[in-house]
């Protein structure tokens, strides 16, 4: 009786959770309605309107994709079998379940380690971590090439979506670049007085307000994730050095500046900017710097980090706005 009781209790605080976590994604959209409402219909900024529809369309369009892109996991090859898991599982010995590993990372197209070296493992899942690939709390599964668990489009951002997100992020910026800059000459009507309605003095203060707010905690955000992306690197791997089989190497993805930019984008110019086509590649294996190049002083960019994180911990929920989700 008890323990249905703890199984009722944990249901439901679980399906409150997942009630809760649509709640910044509410708060997002009724802000942009209502800025949507006040600017068309309550300024009515008729020369405006075009250009701003266009640039509203777009940022609902990438918004969307981010939040109902599901994350990719890896697929059947990198879980354990019935009876590897078995075996894993009843055998005592640590060193013996390290080799084991060992010996099934080798038929896999796997190159990356924890801090000690060891092969990346997830517990949880029962699987091999491919490359990038970690495990989300928040999410309950591995995602590959994990970035960061966001709560505002209540998704975890990885290879399926990174690609969306950073377009949702720079229309983000332009939409409040826009309302501010259109709504600023009615800001200096309404200081002058010239506004006769007070509903429009309201729309016009809180519009620019939120417009500017939003503009520079967005224009932070897009300028850090455009500098991971020209390094060809995660928010997970900007914090924690990726090791390789080689040892711990700070550029071991970085391919120079424009084949890092076609990571994500892809190699068409023209879908750059339109939320079409996931990003290059499976999202299982990654193209890296060869070890002796990035090994090199005289062509590194940068100095190795000190490695000084362990691969195998809980990447708690955080938010996109510099916060990294912690991997089991």
């Amino acid at each position: 009786m008890r323990r249905g009781w703890k199984m009722a209790l944990t249901g439901g605080l679980r399906c409150c959770r997942r009630v809760l976590s649509w709640v910044p994604v509410l708060v997002i959209v009724l802000v942009v309605l209502w800025s949507y409402y006040a600017y068309v219909f309550e300024l009515c900024l008729v020369i405006y309107l075009t250009l701003y529809h266009a640039i509203f369309v777009f940022f609902a369009w990438t918004y969307w994709k981010s939040i109902f892109t599901l994350p990719q996991q890896p697929n059947q090859k990198f879980h354990l079998s019935y009876t590897d898991k078995e075996r894993y599982e009843n055998e005592e010995r640590p060193e013996v379940q390290k080799q084991m590993l060992v010996d099934m990372a080798k038929k896999l197209p796997v190159y990356t380690r924890t801090g000690s070296g060891a092969v990346r493992f997830c517990d949880r899942c029962h699987l091999i971590k491919p490359d990038r690939c970690h495990h989300c709390s928040v999410c309950a599964m591995c995602v590959l090439k994990m970035d960061h668990h966001c709560p505002w489009v209540n998704n975890c951002i990885g290879f399926s979506n990174y690609k969306f997100f950073l377009q949702f992020l720079a229309y983000s910026v332009l939409y409040c670049l826009y309302i501010a800059t259109t709504v600023f000459s009615y800001f200096i009507k309404y200081w002058r007085g010239e506004l006769p309605s007070v509903r429009s003095k309201f729309h016009v203060l809180f519009l620019l307000f939120v417009a500017c707010m939003f503009f520079v905690s967005l224009v932070i955000l897009f300028g850090y994730h455009c500098w991971l992306v020209s390094r060809n690197k995660t928010t997970l791997e900007a914090f924690c050095t990726p090791v390789f089989t080689s040892g711990p190497e700070k550029n071991g993805f970085n391919l120079g500046f424009i084949k890092n930019i076609q990571q994500v984008f892809g190699d068409n110019k023209k879908f750059w900017l339109i939320p079409i086509g996931p990003s290059p590649g499976d999202g299982h294996s990654f193209p890296m710097r060869s070890m002796n190049e990035s090994q090199n002083p005289l062509l590194a960019n940068e100095e190795p980090w000190e490695d000084n994180e362990d691969d195998n911990r809980d990447y708690p929920e955080g938010s996109s706005s510099l916060a990294v989700e912690t991997e089991t």
